[in-house]
């Protein structure tokens, strides 16, 4: 008897029909031998129905007011595939993150999860039923309620099954596993039969929406295998796991994707002093608002002064010019700028460390179809570029092309 949590993402659960179709797949799941753990997310847009009506409010209603709301959406879901599978003959339990023992930071939205205590779990295991979590939520040592950020629930699922020791975690979605590129951008894309950790890391921080980040890193640091495939099929998924199989490595793939990120904002600093310790304010400022920074660009000195410009997500857009505005008063700096009308394209693949000219073939593959590139940034698994969002995704398709995936 193996113990799984599998994770439904708002796709599957976005109807009555749906919602019953995941009991029909966990109830298969039970009826050979499992114990199962279910993590479900809101159903369908519930999640951004309830941010526009918290909207038609205030432009900006408070972090922890909106955590307070978002979290119902979980609960609606949770609840129908308990009493679905309890239609069924099926022993079934719901529960909310609170009741599951998730406890996180302290930080609205986004927070990160801190520990589980799986005594309740394990109760409800051991009596025989299926236990449904609430995912995307926890809540703090003062019992405030917090949300791990948009894709959390796959967070809390890799995380619950971390926590319960699982043998291993399934994430269901739309998609049948990880592709070479999203399949709605690049038709010929195809489906990778397993990826790196590391490689998927990449993939998903740099705008594959499969798995959210934070999920993959928890999964990376506890070594937990994660299987992602379709609710709406059978077929195999993409396993993440530490180490792909070594047939791949043998045909030397350089790159095992091309990922596009069109949720990007490209912020300018101009005409900022030259001297010790600026740039650790001006991050310093965006740390203490917990927004995070991808790619920085300082331009040469000149005249004592330099341009600073770095990358960052959209849903910080909202709180830039109130958080630059008083630094670069402060920094005595020239002016800021926002552009919003850029995307981040990327090559991602563990084949890049031990082969040159990967970078320069991804360069000369965007000068040939016309593409200038704003910003670079690399690791060793990856090459990202800022492009004109204007024609970025016929980038995404080109590099496919180019790198024979």
């Amino acid at each position: 008897m193996a113990l799984i949590v599998q994770k439904f993402g708002g796709s599957s659960v976005a109807d009555i029909e749906r919602i019953q179709n995941v009991a029909r797949r966990v109830a298969r799941t039970v009826a050979a031998g499992n114990q199962v753990v279910v993590v479900l997310s809101a159903m369908g847009d519930t999640t951004d129905d309830l941010i526009a009506l918290a909207r038609q409010l205030t432009p900006y209603p408070s972090e922890r007011e909106m955590d307070m709301l978002m979290s119902t959406g979980e609960q609606q879901s949770v609840a129908l595939l308990a009493i679905a599978l309890q239609s069924m003959g099926y022993k079934a339990v719901s529960l909310t993150g609170e009741q599951a023992g998730i406890r996180t930071d302290r930080v609205y939205s986004r927070a990160k999860i801190l520990s589980i205590d799986s005594v309740r779990l394990e109760r409800e295991l051991a009596s025989g039923k299926v236990v449904i979590v609430t995912g995307f939520q926890g809540v703090d040592s003062l019992g405030e309620i917090h949300t791990l950020g948009r894709g959390g629930s796959d967070t809390s699922g890799v995380a619950l099954a971390i926590g319960l020791n699982a043998d291993f975690c399934e994430i269901y979605t739309d998609v049948d596993g990880v592709y070479t590129a999203d399949p709605r951008i690049v038709p010929q894309a195809h489906k990778l039969a397993e990826i790196s950790f590391d490689e998927m890391l990449e993939m998903s921080s740099l705008g594959a929406g499969v798995l959210q980040p934070r999920s993959v890193e928890v999964a990376k640091t506890f070594n937990m295998p994660i299987c992602v495939r379709s609710s709406f099929n059978d077929n195999e998924g993409t396993m993440v796991k530490e180490e792909v199989d070594m047939k791949q490595l043998e045909r030397e793939v350089l790159v095992s994707g091309v990922a596009y990120d069109g949720d990007v904002v490209k912020v300018t600093v101009y005409g900022v002093p030259d001297r010790p310790g600026i740039a650790s304010e001006l991050f310093g400022a965006l740390a203490d608002a917990k927004i995070n920074v991808d790619m920085i660009i300082q331009s040469g000195h000149k005249d004592g002064k330099n341009d600073i410009s770095f990358t960052c997500g959209k849903e910080a857009d909202g709180k830039l010019e109130e958080i630059l505005e008083p630094v670069v008063e402060q920094l005595a700096a020239e002016h800021f700028s926002l552009a919003d009308d850029v995307a981040k394209v990327s090559i991602v693949g563990a084949g890049m460390i031990t082969n040159p000219g990967v970078a320069a073939k991804m360069f000369k593959c965007l000068y040939d179809n016309g593409f200038n590139i704003d910003m670079i940034s690399t690791s060793e698994i990856k090459v990202s570029c800022i492009l004109q969002k204007e024609g970025a995704k016929d980038a995404v398709r080109a590099l496919h092309d180019s790198f024979g995936l």
